[in-house]
């Protein structure tokens, strides 16, 4: 039973090290897919707007 405590005991502690260790890899992955988002969002809102503008032009 001791073993078992201090297996599950040194598991959390090095994944929480391992966490701490890498959270500006985390934050920078993290910021890259937020710029992806946004620059896709922002695609398609200008183009369904310029669509939205472009339709009472064209009757």
């Amino acid at each position: 039973m001791d073993f078992l405590a201090t297996l599950i005991l040194g598991n959390v502690v090095q994944t929480a090290s391992l966490l701490m260790e890498s959270r500006q890899l985390i934050g920078l992955v993290a910021a890259f897919f937020a710029a992806m988002l946004a620059a896709q969002l922002g695609w398609h809102g200008t183009d369904r707007l310029i669509a939205w503008r472009g339709r009472p032009d064209q009757d």
